[in-house]
């Protein structure tokens, strides 16, 4: 048997890049709406919102929603998925212009100043020589991230890192790609910080067989490791800086 093929989701479980998803959705918020007033620092609401952003269009129209003086957080934090498509219309924005507006914002910040960009972004302590030492296990690996794959690109050159392939929103949706990636003989591991991306790869036919990780440093929600159902196991640094055969 080969060894497994690890494809990791990259914000969250790789790097962690709430600086950089706070002043890119408010730079693009303020594009949109130049009247609005957005403080240069994330508020508490943004950070309770990000474990439930799954695109980048969302946290910028996120970023909006926080404006609102009338806004009920409590509300939008137990409705998510119901409320975006009202916020959109009260907006007037679709998501592909949210999304294309956040990629030139981006594009513009590595052109203008490539350091101070790559600076908004850390790496989760232990990762990179984590993901170095893979290479002595015989084990490939990959990134699919719902970041388009310039952006991680560019995060994991900086650090010298070169995995097999990095999978951005552009290439599809994570089951999908994993869909696509499967070989005879391979297992496939995927690790990642977002509960029900996780619980949509197990129930995905012909997923069944690929091992699903939560990694316990990312972006969780309240109750996100609690009762994790069967095939899913929570993964904590010590066991993530471990040899392959000793994970869960």
């Amino acid at each position: 048997m080969r060894a497994p093929l690890l494809v990791f989701d990259f914000d969250g479980v790789l790097v962690d890049g709430m600086r950089e998803y706070w002043w890119s959705a408010r730079e693009a918020v303020l594009e949109l709406a130049p009247g609005l007033e957005l403080p240069e620092r994330a508020p508490e609401g943004f950070a309770l919102l990000r474990p439930l952003i799954h695109k980048g269009w969302e946290m910028v129209l996120m970023a909006a929603e926080l404006s609102r003086a009338d806004l009920d957080l409590d509300a939008l934090l137990a409705h998510y998925g119901e409320a975006l498509d009202p916020a959109l219309a009260r907006w007037g924005w679709d998501s592909a212009l949210l999304q294309n507006t956040l990629e030139r914002v981006r594009h513009g910040a590595i052109s203008a100043d490539r350091a101070s960009w790559l600076a908004l972004h850390s790496f989760y302590p232990g990762v990179p020589e984590r993901l170095t030492a893979l290479a002595q296990e015989g084990a490939a690996w990959i990134v699919l991230t719902t970041k388009g794959g310039a952006f991680a690109q560019e995060l994991l050159a900086a650090a010298g890192l070169a995995p097999a392939a990095v999978f951005g929103h552009e290439q599809g949706s994570k089951p999908e790609v994993l869909a696509r990636l499967r070989e005879p003989g391979r297992t496939l591991w995927f690790v990642e910080d977002r509960r029900p991306t996780l619980e949509l790869v197990r129930a995905t036919p012909g997923l069944e067989a690929v091992r699903c990780f939560l990694v316990s440093w990312g972006y969780l929600g309240p109750g996100d490791r609690d009762r994790l159902p069967e095939g899913i196991a929570l993964l904590e640094p010590q066991a993530f800086a471990a040899p392959l055969a000793q994970w869960p």
